[in-house]
């Protein structure tokens, strides 16, 4: 799978097979129990699949499948690449967080500008709010970059299960 080279930081994909969820959800638990590179948990319909804790990195990724079938349909698998949870919470914390300084930057500059008083200080704020939105999302293509590795291990771990299951 060719990651694109838009502005997608956790990379998303979709299959059909027409073999029964649960006996993919049941051959994913199995490979996981015996596998000494990978972590496999499964939630329901969702297979979570990471490296081993002694492996990874600060932007290891994960893959998330989502496995189910509607009626007569083939089963569909919905997969997302993307950094731990914990490391997604805080770059979207970070993230957030610039927003509404952002924001109270632009309330400040604009009752600056209607009280006819200096608003240098405001300006600045703003442009330096986005100038560290613009390296928030540098630091996450570069976290995308140092995990492409992982996610195409990730990638052949989820196709090498899914093969031997059909």
């Amino acid at each position: 799978m060719e990651l694109p080279n838009d502005i997608v930081l956790r990379p998303r994909f979709t299959l059909e097979y027409d073999v029964l969820p649960e006996t993919m959800l049941c051959a994913y638990e199995d490979v996981g129990a015996i596998s000494k590179d990978f972590v496999v948990y499964r939630a329901d319909d969702h297979i979570f699949i990471s490296i081993q804790k002694k492996k990874q990195h600060f932007w290891s990724p994960q893959l998330h499948l989502e496995i189910y079938k509607i009626e007569s349909q083939p089963t569909v698998i919905k997969g997302v690449y993307g950094p731990s949870p914990t490391v997604w919470t805080l770059f979207m914390f970070f993230h957030f967080l610039v927003f509404i300084l952002f924001m109270a930057s632009g309330v400040w500059l604009y009752t600056n500008v209607t009280l006819q008083l200096s608003y240098a200080f405001p300006l600045l704020g703003m442009i330096l709010l986005f100038l560290a939105w613009i390296g928030l999302y540098i630091a996450g293509r570069i976290g995308r970059k140092k995990g492409k590795r992982e996610m195409y291990r990730l990638q052949s771990f989820m196709y090498a299960t899914l093969n031997n299951t059909l």
